[in-house]
């Protein structure tokens, strides 16, 4: 504790500069769940830091309780067993929730009700009458409401999202084609629980569409202000039926803008990880092939340019400290993780999901 106070204060040298200099009070945060493997990558940003402070995490599986405390070595009193308990023993002033997609709402709804901000995992909710709930609970209270995903703190994005919407390096965008996805996630071995409401139709919303297709959507909204496509066509495949027999294991997504075309390709089947995008202009291209790489070709300047973007700092360096500074009305969420973009992204995918199941193109 005396360490983490003296990094605060700035007085350890070498500290990282989002603890040196913070000096106002951490946001009192909580974890809804942990049936999310997500939550595995997010527990250790929130430990020995000084914006946020955990208060509590809801979970009644006492295989996750016991498997997280000895992983994190975390107290057995920090766990509550349900929402109405944490609120009244914690009083948290932030919820990170890694439940299933489904339960999305159940929580917002409960925070709503005690002017408490969320943070969910990718995507905002299983459906779009979920996703319209959501905005709707968070508009009365007031709350703030924001998604979480990896690709918005890749570098490579926001340097692409600069050159292509800020500068018009390659004029107006006509293509932009999205690729998200991995062997699988029993291949790739996430837990039993993930697993158990990943591959569910209804506690996921989909399979590898709802799972990986929510970056292409996520993306390519951002890329076109907000702006909805005016119809969306996908084909679903289930190339493994017997790991996979609920749901879809890949899909290719056709969004169709005025002057635009999208394609997504989420699937559970790349041979490799992958979360790679190309937007091609009237002028030029730029390709993010990893995070932190855009590699751009222009007709002034046809040879293919690597850029290597220097790393997100301050509030956008990572999601902690971006919800921190949400919470604290320092920000409001904005881009990829903002509220109204999510619910067009669930409107995409349910779309998607329609025009795989009817073979035709669905008007939105």
């Amino acid at each position: 504790m005396k360490t983490i106070l003296l990094v605060c204060l700035g007085l350890v040298a070498g500290a990282p500069t989002h603890f040196a200099q913070e000096t106002k009070p951490p946001v009192r945060l909580a974890l809804v769940g942990l049936n999310h493997d997500h939550a595995l990558g997010f527990l250790p940003r929130v430990t020995g830091r000084c914006d946020v402070q955990l208060v509590g995490i809801v979970e009644t599986n006492q295989d996750l309780i016991a498997r997280y405390t000895q992983r994190y070595h975390l107290a057995t009193n920090l766990f509550y067993p349900s929402l109405d308990a944490l609120f009244a023993g914690a009083h948290p002033q932030a919820v990170a929730t890694f439940t299933s997609t489904f339960d999305h709402l159940r929580v917002v709804e409960a925070c709503a009700k005690q002017g408490v901000d969320v943070m969910m995992e990718k995507p905002l909710a299983a459906n779009l009458k979920q996703a319209r709930a959501i905005a709707a609970a968070a508009q009365k209270s007031g709350i703030q409401v924001f998604v979480n995903y990896e690709t918005s703190w890749y570098p490579g994005n926001h340097a692409a999202f600069a050159l292509v919407h800020d500068e018009h390096q390659i004029g107006d965008i006509r293509k932009m084609v999205f690729h998200h996805g991995h062997r699988g996630p029993k291949e790739i071995g996430c837990s039993t629980n993930f697993l158990a409401w990943l591959t569910d139709p209804v506690l996921n919303g989909g399979g590898a569409i709802n799972d990986f297709g929510c970056y292409g959507a996520d993306l390519a909204t951002w890329f076109m202000d907000g702006k909805k496509p005016v119809s969306v066509f996908a084909v679903a495949s289930q190339f493994k039926p017997d790991v996979y027999p609920k749901v879809e294991d890949d899909a290719t997504i056709v969004l169709t803008y005025p002057q635009a075309q999208v394609v997504l390709m989420p699937s559970w089947n790349w041979a490799m990880d992958r979360k790679d995008m190309e937007i091609y202009g009237q002028t030029g291209q730029v390709l993010v092939p990893r995070g932190d790489v855009v590699r751009v070709r222009t007709a002034a300047v046809p040879k293919e340019t690597e850029i290597v973007p220097p790393a997100l700092t301050g509030v956008n360096a990572d999601p902690v400290a971006y919800f921190a500074a949400v919470v604290r009305k320092e920000i409001k969420p904005a881009g990829l993780g903002a509220l109204d973009v999510n619910v067009t992204v669930v409107e995409i995918l349910d779309a998607a999901h329609q025009s795989a199941k009817t073979g035709k193109a669905i008007k939105l």
